[in-house]
């Protein structure tokens, strides 16, 4: 197994949880290490990224309130979540690829779900209001 998600719970709104994906050390040293999730009926949407380079990507809908973290020793990325709403809902992956770019200077990774080569099996967050 490349990838193994953990840490999805059930909680109310203004909760927090730590999402945790361990990794085998090959896929752990991709360039781009990315947690997406999905919601029931709509496409899976990437979260935020850890790129090698220790620079890190959001989207624009967790910004501030989510924050992506990795330990080496035990090779595994986090996914921290913050005052949780309704919204934040669904099934949550972590990924792998190696797409990293430069941007203005700066490493990035995009969202796009076809530059990823590994997926896990995902971790349910349910947020009740």
């Amino acid at each position: 197994v490349h990838l193994q998600e953990s840490g999805g719970d059930s909680v109310q709104t203004g909760g927090f949880l730590r999402l945790s994906c361990e990794a085998d050390s090959d896929t752990y040293s991709s360039e781009c290490l990315t947690w997406f999730r999905q919601a029931p009926g709509k496409e899976r949407e990437g979260v935020a990224a850890f790129v090698f380079a220790g620079s890190r990507a959001y989207a624009p809908s967790v910004q501030n309130r989510f924050t992506v973290s990795k330990d080496n020793a035990k090779k595994t990325l986090y996914l921290q979540m913050l005052n949780l709403k309704p919204e934040d809902s669904g099934v949550y992956y972590c990924a792998a690829g190696n797409h990293a770019r430069l941007d203005g200077g700066r490493w990035t990774c995009d969202f796009h779900m076809r530059l990823y080569t590994f997926w896990g099996q995902g971790t349910q967050v349910t947020v009740s209001s």
